[in-house]
């Protein structure tokens, strides 16, 4: 089942155009939409589309997403013009298929890809400035980069804190399993 659950989205769009192409109704304007990268790209593992969704990117998205003057889908997305991006505009940025070409620096908990300093590091960031760079300012989209940055390196000291305070639990002998009748279930509910 997780075999199966991964490859569905895991292969390349040039390989499996049903990816974000609807098999049904092969028509690119509901390609072009964020929802669609959604099937995806939400949940406990890939918090993407929640992180889009709430962000003023997102909102902005959600508020004129049904007005074609905004966001007119039936374009191309090289000749799109709208008031805010959706996912394929910034990853599938002039239309073209490779969405791992403009991927962001940051996975979902962004702790894998913060600025270690390394060219590959660089060259995803420049690469990432210079997409935000067709509606903002390239200060404006670096000065987000170091405040996430920085947001990795407090996450990363509250993550080790975490396991320091387990770690101790486990010499002191607390750290046995909670009794099966007080764990709560799948969902955290009692």
């Amino acid at each position: 089942g997780d075999t199966a659950g991964c490859t569905f989205c895991h292969t390349s769009p040039e390989e499996r155009c049903s990816t974000c192409h609807q098999r049904h109704q092969f028509n690119p304007a509901v390609a072009r939409k964020s929802e669609q990268c959604k099937t995806c790209h939400w949940g406990k593992d890939h918090r993407d589309w929640e992180a889009y969704n709430i962000s003023i990117l997102g909102t902005v998205y959600q508020v004129n997403k049904w007005d074609p003057t905004q966001f007119d889908m039936s374009k191309k997305l090289a000749d799109a013009d709208y008031v805010g991006p959706t996912c394929q505009y910034c990853h599938m940025r002039g239309g073209h298929h490779n969405v791992q070409r403009l991927s962001t620096v940051y996975t979902s908990m962004g702790m894998s890809n913060a600025d270690r300093g390394a060219p590959l590091w660089k060259e995803k960031r420049d690469t990432w400035v210079s997409v935000c760079d067709d509606c903002h300012s390239p200060r404006f989209a670096r000065e987000n980069l170091q405040a996430m940055d920085e947001a990795c390196k407090d996450a990363g000291l509250k993550y080790t804190e975490t396991f320091k305070v387990a770690e101790n639990l486990m010499l002191d002998g607390m750290g046995e399993p909670m009794p099966k009748d007080l764990a709560p279930d799948w969902s955290g509910q009692h």
